[in-house]
């Protein structure tokens, strides 16, 4: 991930946070459902969807932010603490329900050329690294919640 400016700011940051003498903790969370639209967005080329066809394990904003909150309110743990969604997607598939569901009709096409924030990766990049602290809600409840929210759209 060090050819994306924004995950090498990132890696900057912890690396000043360990090197501190202040207790601390680090939570590392996965991709958000939410983002997969923007995702989508950002990775338009004018004609398609370009995504490269690798593992996530992306979680709800709602898990993130109660996974933060129970290790904030906790003791520092000196280290990271890594928070993941309960399944593993490949990116592409799980942009491309997105899509659908807003009836967004943008082709996605899964591209191992496609970058990520900048960054060539592998299959299993964005994966967590350790085991870590799952998130409750599943991608097709979310899905289905979120499209129930989402306002139709209209002809026109």
């Amino acid at each position: 991930m060090s050819e994306s400016g924004y995950f090498r700011a990132k890696i900057a940051q912890e690396k000043m946070i360990k090197h501190s003498p202040v207790p601390y903790s680090i939570v590392r969370a996965t991709q958000f459902f939410e983002f997969l639209k923007g995702l989508a967005d950002i990775s338009f080329d004018g004609n398609k969807v370009r995504l490269p066809p690798v593992l996530f394990q992306p979680m709800a904003a709602d898990d993130v932010s109660s996974g933060v909150a129970s290790i904030a309110v906790g003791p520092p743990v000196n280290g990271t603490v890594e928070i993941a969604g309960p399944e593993q997607f490949r990116v592409d598939e799980l942009v491309r329900q997105r899509l659908a569901a807003l009836i967004d009709p943008r082709e996605v096409i899964a591209d191992p050329e496609a970058r990520y924030s900048g960054a060539k990766l592998s299959l299993r990049t964005l994966l967590p690294e350790k085991t870590p602290r799952l998130g409750e809600i599943r991608f097709d409840i979310w899905l289905t919640q979120s499209t129930a929210q989402t306002p139709s759209r209209k002809a026109g």
